[in-house]
């Protein structure tokens, strides 16, 4: 995306009537003091229980590990806004003018938030699909152009492929019923006797919970059997055998059903397991009225041959979208090729390549480019629910989507969503989720957010819809009225960003974290389609959004902290020669290894900037499925950086003594902000303090020369100098050395307050 208006015409664009908070120039004390913990924390916490409600743009299309944008806003507002952030935060406001960078804006939240403020926004991000997701959400978009052409294809499609997804309901005979969710289950031959190995991890195929009953699939004849009670199962209702609850798979070796054999899966050089469909959820209009729970049944032969005629007609199809790449090896996509996968379509099943290729085709014809490129993201979205590595949550009774662990999982029971989506009749809400009809749904309610966004105000359970009447996204307010912004998206690396110097008001981002998500091997497989989708985009040209220059640690590609290092310097240094002197440099961080934090300790230190502030915030939700279970922190570390300015002397602990107290502080601030603190949360708050002090004492005699090995070594030294996580933990109040989120808990310092410590320490 070009700019799409100049700096001088989008400053002089402000509302006719009186807005509150108008921009006051660099806030006289800033983030620093004006940063309410508190009051951020429990705005986050709201906002990761169910980010889509809180934050509708971000379902223009997947991204990973999105940060709030209630702490963006907020960061924002306490940098620039004149009221107090408590009073700030709930009323609209203009920036305009303030131009605010993002050199790696992934999902693209704080360029949102800024867009969103009035401000000019420039963002970077290597991975092209990272590029095209920020593009589609924040570019202006007709509306109703676009629902008219979405409900249009929906429907054709439905004229197509719609008989695919039907069967004859159990209870009314009703032969037109919707297919909500097809189950399938990996089978394999056995090496002994050639028979057929049903990979069943267990026989539950639903809990008692969202349904009345439990359902148990039969050994004997595979039919559905309704019980109360999982520990006295009893008998099949079609057979009368006794109903088993254990599988015949389990950590890798199963049991054949014919000849007792015991044997190891899978097999990578056999190719992909093939797999067979074992039951069906559905959902019947006609009946729906008078039946209590969900609708489960055995397929039977109509919807096994619905399913063959799905694999002729493909057959006979010359495809022109669907992908013939080969799967590249890397951390995340050797799983795929332990199951034997080698191209990515092989990770889809005959009814999903058939109906995805016929969605496409009618998406390609579509004139109008901006809506064509909106209708193709919607695709590229769907493809996470269309494939045959879903899994079907046997307690939520639900699909969950390739990317619901930032990974491939490779289940062994799989969850095939209707193309289409379902509709209730008269009310059009949708039954279900994964159909072209979900899709469409949740992009319009991201997309309306755009043009009229809002905050939520919270008191107690009770939630107030807040609008912020002004306040818009977008690179216009409509297709042709003069209120423009600047909206310069790069889908390339910041390593070699132009900006002018002294040009940035603000640099806002959250960079990538050594070793996390291999986001690059995980977009690749929306990646390998979409491309198709948008022959001859620039961005695009690539055969795959892997890139050299992309900065996470990867053990395939031999990209090494070093490797890190040198590309998060190169990014900063170039950002902080573009920032306004004084200017915030803002960016959020959290791992589990203070070893990683030390490539942000040396990028700091090069690019000449200090920091002044490291403020918790909550960043995920300890229920996530990714991190669920885990020691992971859901706190992040908000680190405040200028290149001159002051720190409040009390900041500057010299201590493992002094960190610990600045943990209790922050741990106590937390608590008032509703977050549940782990042991693993105030590590990574300790981490953070460790790191902001380590660049206070390194940053006056810092040599840019040295290798980066031997700065590496010194930020360590300095790090281990102020204090090991040991000795920090000796100071810590009692409650917070526990591993599980535990009520909250308020406790003292354990340093006496010196009068001196709020004086100012200039630099």
């Amino acid at each position: 995306m070009s700019v799409t208006g100049d700096a001088k015409r989008a400053q002089a664009l402000l509302f006719q009537a009186p807005m509150e908070g108008r921009l006051k120039g660099m806030a006289a004390s800033g983030i620093e003091a004006r940063f309410p913990v508190p009051f951020v924390s429990e705005l986050a916490l709201k906002e990761k229980q169910i980010q889509q409600n809180v934050r509708p743009i971000i379902a223009v299309h997947k991204w990973f590990a999105r940060r709030p944008g209630t702490l963006f806003r907020s960061l924002l507002l306490a940098e620039f806004a004149e009221l107090p952030l408590e009073e700030a935060y709930f009323r609209p406001h203009r920036l305009d003018g303030l131009r605010v960078a993002d050199p790696f804006m992934g999902g693209g939240t704080p360029l949102f938030e800024a867009n969103r403020l009035g401000c000019d926004v420039f963002g970077w991000d290597v991975n092209p699909m990272a590029y095209w997701i920020v593009r589609q959400a924040i570019e202006h978009l007709d509306l109703r152009r676009y629902e008219e052409m979405a409900m249009r294809i929906g429907a054709e499609l439905g004229d197509d492929v719609g008989d695919l997804y039907t069967t004859t309901c159990k209870r009314c005979d009703n032969r037109t019923a919707h297919v909500k969710y097809f189950i399938w289950v990996k089978t394999i031959a056995c090496e002994k006797c050639s028979g057929e190995v049903t990979l069943f991890p267990g026989r539950v195929l639903a809990y008692a919970g969202r349904h009345p009953r439990n359902v148990v699939l039969c050994r004997s004849c595979h039919d559905l059997t309704e019980i109360d009670k999982l520990d006295a199962p009893g008998r099949c209702g079609s057979c009368g055998e006794l109903l088993v609850i254990e599988g015949t798979a389990a950590r890798g070796r199963c049991t054949c059903p014919d000849c007792g054999h015991y044997q190891a899966y899978p097999h990578a050089s056999k190719g992909p397991p093939w797999h067979r469909m074992v039951a069906l959820e559905y959902h019947c209009e006609n009946c729906r009225a008078d039946h209590r729970g969900r609708y489960f049944k055995r397929p039977e032969d109509e919807d096994l041959e619905r399913y063959a005629s799905a694999e002729r007609s493909l057959a006979r199809v010359r495809p022109k979208l669907i992908p013939d790449d080969c799967i590249p090896l890397g951390d995340e996509t050797a799983r795929l090729h332990r199951w034997g996968y080698q191209r990515y379509r092989e990770l889809f099943n005959a009814r999903q390549l058939l109906g995805l290729e016929r969605l496409g085709r009618k998406i390609v014809d579509v004139a109008d480019p901006r809506i064509r490129n909106a209708l193709a993201t919607n695709f590229s979205d769907l493809l996470r629910y269309q494939n045959m590595a879903c899994r079907y949550d046997s307690r939520a009774l639900k699909s969950l989507d390739i990317f619901s662990v930032h990974g491939f999982p490779v289940g062994l029971v799989q969850c095939e969503s209707n193309l289409l989506g379902i509709q209730r009749r008269g009310t059009r809400t949708n039954v279900g989720s994964g159909g072209w009809s979900n899709i469409v749904e949740k992009f319009l309610k991201a997309k309306r957010y755009c043009e009229r966004p809002f905050e939520i105000r919270y008191d107690g359970r009770k939630k107030t819809f807040v609008p912020m009447v002004g306040e818009w996204i977008g690179d216009s307010r409509d297709a042709h009225g003069p209120e423009r912004r600047v909206v310069a998206l790069h889908s390339r690396t910041a390593t070699r960003a132009s900006l002018p110097e002294g040009s940035l008001d603000a640099v806002l981002t959250d960079p990538p974290y050594f070793a996390n998500v291999q986001y690059a091997e995980l977009m690749d497989f929306c990646y390998v389609w979409l491309r198709k989708l948008l022959h001859g985009e620039p961005a695009f040209e690539p055969v795959t959004t892997r890139n050299p220059d992309e900065l996470t640690g990867n053990a395939t590609l031999n990209r090494d902290l070093d490797h890190f290092t040198k590309g998060l310097a190169a990014v900063y240094r170039r950002m902080a020669r573009a920032l306004k002197p004084g200017g915030p440099f803002v960016f959020t961080y959290h791992h589990n290894a203070l070893e990683a934090y030390y490539p942000v300790a040396v990028a700091l230190l090069d690019a000449g900037l200090a920091c002044t502030a490291s403020l918790p915030c909550p960043a995920e939700m300890g229920g996530s499925i990714h991190i669920h279970s885990t020691k992971s922190s859901i706190v992040d570390t908000v680190f405040v950086c200028r290149s001159t300015g002051k720190v409040q002397r009390g900041e500057l602990a010299r201590s493992g003594k002094d960190i610990a107290a600045l943990v209790n502080r922050d741990v106590e601030l937390l608590r008032r902000g509703g977050v549940r603190v782990t042991k693993g949360d105030a590590r990574c708050v300790a981490f953070g303090h460790l790191t902001r002090m380590a660049v206070w004492n390194l940053r006056e005699h810092w040599d840019t020369t040295l290798s980066t090995g031997e700065k590496l070594a010194r930020a360590d030294r300095a790090t281990e100098g102020l204090g090991s996580w040991q000795e920090i933990e000796n100071w810590l109040g009692d409650d917070i050395l526990c591993e599980t989120r535990r009520g909250q808990a308020v406790h003292e310092s354990r340093v006496a307050y010196d009068e001196t410590m709020d004086a100012d320490v200039s630099f």
